[in-house]
């Protein structure tokens, strides 16, 4: 049988019959699949028929130094450039393999072999359990029952909406503060980094624990600017949704310049990204987030292609922002690539629903449900930016998340790069921990002023 024939038919038929309120979660017998031939995260625990991507052992043990390469003696087994992609086109998204046509002399792809380095808490694998037979979608997709528990909700999918839920939802530590920088490049590679300080906490990781402000609340956050002086001392404050029909995003932005809190309504969608010279939408931060009402999403099915993976190399802490960036995108040296299987699920706007990009094809690692690749595409139907998430397995903290996320501009040249920690000490906290006052507009009041 070919699976990935066979996946792609049963995805598409998935993803067309979606249609009905609410989604009822999988049965008990689909569900003891998990652990057994799925991973716990509903992975495909068997790796590929020619062994490139090899089975699923159970990750990178908990605990060691975060930033320990533990494939540093490999060597690329492949390295994709402009003169053989077409060789390889099969395993690129149409989003990697335009970057070989808009930079032949600079852009490549070296691929190492594949780790299957997704680790989390027995906690989660308990949690992600616990959701398969009884979490549901709500509202036409865009919320979630309210007996869900924290982690991935559907990791047997049956649409592409769980899929995207399965992103937005995934582990990050339940609470951590993060200094990184984010950094407009422009087509002639000149930068001025923006240093970004967030702060996000999951409701149940609050020092006084979860109460009833948090009814219907995914997530917290704060993201306050550092750096430069011109944009110093400006707070967002985000309430994070469950249900956006229900209650959509709330959001408050300090204005250093004005000294006032406001509420940001705006804070969504396709409204600029914070500090992105205009670079990135409101969505786009994390390769993806907040209410996905405005696509209808479908689940084409799975596919083996390069993703960024392992990206030890490129959160090494000896390496400095110069080193990485340079003109059209980052310094190919220090990417890693590898053969891995992801979900593809195309978003297409729906009718009189606005938003700048009229199609996203987004590639989801099936061990992490991390996006790993979207391909954007504006009104005309052409592709414009290519995003991907370069992964890393925080091993101190069990947390695959990763190292930096790149959007680059087919059309302009120019690309956007975002957490970035290597000249920030070490740029992730997993231990912090807050309490629901530190995310009031009070709070983003006060942080504003220091």
């Amino acid at each position: 049988m070919n699976f990935k024939s066979t996946a792609l038919i049963l995805g598409s038929a998935m993803g067309l019959s979606f249609s009905i309120n609410t989604i009822a979660a999988v049965s008990e017998a689909d569900a003891a699949r998990l652990g057994a031939s799925l991973t716990p995260m509903g992975a495909e625990k068997a790796g590929n028929a020619d062994g490139s991507i090899p089975a699923w052992t159970g990750g990178l043990p908990a605990g060691g130094e975060r930033y320990t390469d533990p494939y540093a003696s490999e060597q690329p087994v492949l390295t994709i450039t402009a003169a053989n992609a077409a060789e390889h086109q099969a395993k690129l998204t149409p989003g990697q393999a335009a970057m070989f046509g808009k930079y032949p002399d600079s852009f490549k792809m070296n691929v190492y072999p594949s780790h299957r380095s997704a680790s989390l808490p027995q906690a989660q694998y308990e949690n992600v359990r616990h959701n398969a037979v009884n979490a549901e979608l709500t509202d036409n997709g865009n919320g979630l029952s309210q007996n869900t528990q924290e982690g991935i909700p559907f990791p047997i999918p049956q649409n592409g909406l769980e899929v995207i839920w399965n992103h937005m939802t995934r582990y990050r530590g339940g609470a951590l503060e993060r200094t990184f920088v984010q950094v407009p490049v422009h087509e002639n590679g000149n930068f001025v980094p923006v240093k970004i300080n967030e702060r996000m906490s999951w409701p149940d990781y609050l020092k006084e624990g979860r109460n009833g402000k948090d009814d219907n609340i995914l997530f917290y956050f704060t993201q306050q600017i550092q750096a430069p002086a011109r944009l110093t001392g400006n707070v967002l404050l985000v309430h994070e949704a469950q249900n956006q029909i229900a209650k959509p995003r709330q959001a408050w932005l300090y204005n250093a310049g004005q000294r006032r809190v406001r509420r940001a309504p705006q804070i969504a969608y396709d409204a600029p990204g914070t500090a992105s010279d205009g670079q990135r939408t409101s969505d786009n931060l994390d390769m993806f987030n907040g209410a996905p009402d405005r696509y209808d999403w479908n689940l084409v099915g799975k596919e083996e292609i390069y993703i960024p993976y392992n990206s030890f190399k490129l959160a090494d802490r000896d390496l400095s922002y110069k080193q990485i960036l340079q003109p059209g995108h980052m310094n190919p040296d220090y990417s890693r690539y590898e053969l891995h299987r992801v979900w593809k699920v195309e978003a297409t706007l729906k009718e009189g629903a606005r938003h700048i990009y009229a199609k996203r094809v987004f590639y989801i690692d099936e061990d992490t449900w991390q996006v790993a690749v979207v391909d954007h595409y504006d009104g005309r139907g052409q592709l414009w930016r290519v995003g991907e998430a370069h992964q890393l397995q925080y091993q101190d903290a069990q947390v695959p998340w990763l190292t930096a996320e790149v959007l680059y501009d087919l059309q302009s040249g120019r690309y956007l790069v975002g957490s970035l920690t290597n000249e920030e000490g070490d740029g992730f906290d997993f231990n912090a921990r807050f309490k629901h006052r530190d995310f009031t507009p009070q709070a983003i009041r006060r942080m504003g002023k220091r």
